[in-house]
């Protein structure tokens, strides 16, 4: 498994496990936290998710999911805008290690950006990693202007930007992502299949085919060919986590991401960042 390493130096599978959209059908649930074992066991060991995911209750499925294997797992959560104050974010924070049967988040991150300033984000993050109850944070659908804001508002330990990227979303390549990698922070992508829609595209089903490949497998091995760049699909089965935790052994060909460049042209300008 390729890795990807954070600006503080931690280094995590470059190939982690999404929660969107799970919890929420309680007769899967037996099935989702299966999958989510699964893909520990096979080594995606980061595994993501946020308050706002089932109003909690995907947090209560990770943690059930990894209960027994806390130590083995990089977890991250996230905060919804709104509470990310001094005064609210320690609170959800505290909601989210309860829900999750955990003492400590190892990457937090603001959801998206809200009215709260983000110097006062900034200083509830530090708060709380001084406090032992998260070990680093970032943000999520931050644009590159709210990038600079955020560093020029003492954002310097920010390790990552969760963004919506995939071959259909590039548009992030014109300016964002080149600005995260000059600061050596990784593209956390979430997602990495159009949450579904890409596996349907006929250009890519007939490319899969001759590849004796699966559509999702060469849209997740294009993103982890690029430097820098962590993706988390969500699978709701084992065989599905199966299916995903194999696109980190397909190798792309230059000539291969050339053909599924050509097919999914990023835009000639920039685009202000997309988000789901």
């Amino acid at each position: 498994m390729q890795t990807i390493r954070f600006p503080d130096g931690t280094v995590v599978p470059a190939l982690g496990q999404g929660s969107w959209m799970m919890a929420e059908d309680p007769s899967r649930r037996g099935d989702e936290i299966a999958a989510l074992r699964e893909g520990v066991a096979l080594g995606m060991t980061l595994i993501d998710t946020a308050e706002m995911y089932a109003d909690g209750e995907s947090e209560r499925l990770v943690g059930e999911a990894i209960r027994g294997l806390r130590d083995e797992v990089f977890l991250v959560s996230k905060a919804y805008p709104q509470n990310a104050s001094r005064d609210r974010l320690p609170r959800a924070c505290e909601a989210s290690l309860a829900r999750l049967g955990t003492d400590r988040i190892d990457l937090y991150l603001l959801h998206w950006r809200g009215r709260v300033p983000l110097a006062e984000t900034v200083e509830a993050m530090e708060r709380l990693v001084a406090a032992g109850k998260i070990r680093r944070w970032g943000v999520s659908n931050l644009d590159s202007d709210d990038m600079a804001e955020l560093i020029a508002a003492g954002g310097s330990g920010c390790q990552t930007d969760q963004i919506l990227y995939n071959l259909t979303r590039r548009g992030p390549e014109h300016d964002l992502i080149p600005w995260l990698a000059q600061r050596h922070m990784p593209v956390m992508a979430y997602s990495p299949v159009e949450q579904g829609r890409l596996i349907a595209d006929r250009g890519l089903v007939q490319f899969a085919r001759e590849r004796q490949v699966t559509p999702a497998q060469l849209a997740l091995a294009w993103l982890l060919a690029h430097d820098g760049v962590l993706a988390i699909p969500k699978a709701g089965s084992i065989s599905h986590v199966r299916d995903n935790r194999a696109a980190a052994d397909l190798m792309l060909t230059a000539e291969d991401r050339q053909r599924l460049e050509t097919m999914f042209p990023r835009p000639r300008q920039r685009q202000p960042l997309e988000m789901l």
